[in-house]
């Protein structure tokens, strides 16, 4: 596995990525909400700046083709010290550690840029990446204004 940034020729096999991820995947990445995988909807997943919003992509070869299997991206709030963060990885691909080595990458891209923390809204029922943020030193607590969600939170 490699990770590297999302890069704007990835948007079929970010598109077989997106469409691949199992209705509970996407349950939980989309916070509850279903959403229409149109071109336009991975034209945004891929296009991003760099600065503001960083993507990085675990990719794996097969068939001598890249396979997306996670991607793990942020974005500067609009305080511009603090950055939101998400993460998915294929179904197939969980539970194998790399969710840690993309959140630890991004949190290392984050402190490199200088922003003061990294945090992310995560549904209560998904255990798994609630147990990850506190292997990984994140403060866990319920969301202000959110009974269905609990914030992650980490200072960089």
């Amino acid at each position: 596995m490699t990770l590297r940034p999302l890069q704007r020729g990835d948007a079929e096999i970010e598109r077989r990525f997106v469409t691949g991820l199992s209705e509970r995947t996407r349950y939980n990445r989309l916070l509850g909400g279903a959403r229409k995988i149109t071109d336009e909807y991975i034209r945004g997943l891929i296009e991003v700046d760099g600065v503001r919003e960083v993507a990085l992509a675990a990719i794996t070869m097969l068939d001598d083709a890249e396979l997306i299997i996670g991607v793990a991206r942020y974005v500067v709030d609009a305080g511009g010290r603090d950055c939101e963060f998400a993460l998915v990885v294929a179904d197939a691909w969980q539970g194998r550690g790399i969710g840690r080595r993309m959140l630890e990458k991004l949190v290392a891209v984050a402190r490199a840029r200088g922003l003061r923390a990294i945090y992310g809204d995560v549904l209560s029922t998904n255990r798994p990446m609630l147990m990850l943020a506190r292997r990984m030193g994140f403060e866990v607590a319920r969301h202000p204004d959110d009974a269905t969600l609990t914030r992650v939170r980490r200072a960089l």
